[in-house]
């Protein structure tokens, strides 16, 4: 069994542990975002903070915990983060069913807090950005059901906590969860709902496979966790809703329709602060934890929230191109476009496939900007990248822009009032062969001898070693 705990034991010596005089408001992220620009990302473990009121919390609190691409993937049981999209896409697909187990076992219901005894004040809340109004959960993943088929959905969506057992919850229009709110509202029922907080990053990642309507990301996280998830009737909502039995802490409460407050603004994952709209109101019936609850929270808009929703979509995008083009070899959504570019790696492509592949990639609703490469070209390496875009292409004939397509609604690009966004997919592979088994019609890369290369990294290794190494200049 794996979960929150196990996962921090393995890494003690990637984690730090912060000072208690650190406040919750600003100053954590503020150490996250100095973290993100010198590119170090140790896991963050606070046992105790200034809280947002000036009080000292009494839960701790763990950030940062996915910020490493090679400590998520590592975390999943791979090895190298460059083989995720394959790898993820096999795994959500094939899914493994929960297993369902009494309350007794559950380490989540250890603790139960119904009626007026629940308060989300208690909770080691953060604010993380200048011009946010409040206090908001950033890792709270929302569990709704379609009242149809009554089968899950799970995702990150933030909510601004008002009042010790209201908050506001967000989904956006678009997704599954809004989806399945609107249809209790439209029997004008309250959608029930619970929120879960703190698990193995396994589990983090595999609720947030992208999946079709409707369809369980609990069968889905036990495919990328590798083993069934634990899995227990919330105690609001029984077994229409379950609950990651191994969770640290879970808010379950209701979503009444035609009830509405102000949210945001909020730092969203594109590094802009989200406007401030009407949201739902979520009104709290009881709050369950374990006894030592650790409270997870991600840096909205840092790769701590980055990197495992663009591990899932690599798996995604890798399932939609790989059925149209079966050249592809890899996929890697780079931090550096959050959640808006894609990366695709081929190799031999026929001719044609790259611009299917685009354009199957293309109408994945995330995506703007698709860039396809050789596979001598490393997309994990933003100068190869660039290298192919600046020598391989020729924009009137290898770019394809596509007007009229579905986007994010978080996109800052958008004009006001627009619906749909316009996309650009860029082919920077070679041209293929004039004829079967003969090379491509391009001049040969500059490199150097294999035994050239071996010598000079060992020259390197010695000068590293002398005095005047430490004096070197650093660009």
């Amino acid at each position: 069994m794996r979960d929150l705990r196990t996962f921090l034991d393995a890494h003690q010596s990637q984690t730090w542990r912060l000072p208690s005089k650190m406040s919750a408001r600003h100053e954590l992220t503020a150490l996250q975002h100095a973290l993100d620009a010198r590119q170090q990302f140790p896991i963050l473990y606070a046992a105790q903070l200034q809280g947002v009121g000036g009080q000292a919390t009494t839960m701790p609190l763990v950030t940062n915990l996915t910020a490493s691409r090679i400590l998520t993937a590592q975390a999943l049981g791979i090895a190298d983060h460059r083989a995720t999209a394959e790898w993820f896409a096999a795994r959500t697909a094939a899914g493994i069913a929960p297993r369902v187990v009494a309350r007794a076992e559950a380490p989540v219901q250890q603790v139960v807090q119904q009626g007026g005894q629940a308060d989300l004040l208690q909770l080691p809340l953060t604010v993380q950005h200048e011009l946010e109004p409040g206090p908001y959960l950033t890792a709270a993943h929302a569990t709704t059901f379609d009242p149809d088929t009554g089968i899950d959905n799970t995702a990150i969506q933030r909510c601004w906590v008002k009042a010790p057992r209201r908050m506001t919850y967000f989904p956006y229009p678009t997704t599954h969860n809004a989806r399945n709110l609107r249809k209790f509202w439209a029997k004008g029922e309250a959608a029930p709902v619970a929120f879960w907080i703190g698990h193995h990053p396994a589990v983090l990642l595999g609720t947030q496979a992208k999946l079709k309507y409707p369809e369980s990301h609990w069968v889905a996280a036990g495919g990328v966790l590798g083993e069934a998830l634990r899995v227990v009737p919330s105690v609001t909502h029984g077994e229409q809703i379950m609950v990651p039995a191994d969770a640290e802490i879970v808010i379950e409460g209701f979503v009444p329709p035609g009830q509405f407050s102000a949210d945001g603004p909020f730092g969203e994952y594109t590094g802009y602060l989200g406007a401030q709209v009407q949201a739902p109101i979520c009104e709290i019936s009881c709050i369950t934890r374990r006894s030592d609850a650790i409270y997870h929270d991600y840096a909205s808009g840092l790769t701590d929230m980055l990197v495992p929703d663009n591990m899932a979509m690599e798996g995604k995008v890798y399932s939609l191109v790989k059925a149209v083009a079966p050249s592809l070899r890899n996929v890697y959504v780079p931090a550096s476009g959050r959640r808006f570019h894609a990366w695709l790696q081929f190799e031999n492509p026929a001719r044609g496939e790259v611009r299917d592949a685009l354009t199957a990639a293309l109408a994945y609703r995330r995506l703007k900007t698709v860039v396809a490469v050789d596979e001598d070209v490393d997309i994990f390496n933003t100068e190869s990248v660039m290298w192919a875009l600046a020598t391989r292409v020729q924009w009137a004939r290898d770019s394809i822009v596509i007007d009229g397509l579905s986007g994010s609604n978080l996109d800052p690009s958008m004009q006001a009032g627009a619906q749909t966004v316009s996309k650009i997919g860029i082919d920077a592979t070679l041209p293929p062969p004039p004829r079967p088994n003969a090379p491509r019609a391009v001049a040969p890369v500059a490199t150097v001898p294999a035994a050239a290369s071996e010598r000079a990294q060992q020259l390197l290794a010695e000068l590293a070693t002398t005095p005047a190494a430490n004096q070197w200049p650093r660009v």
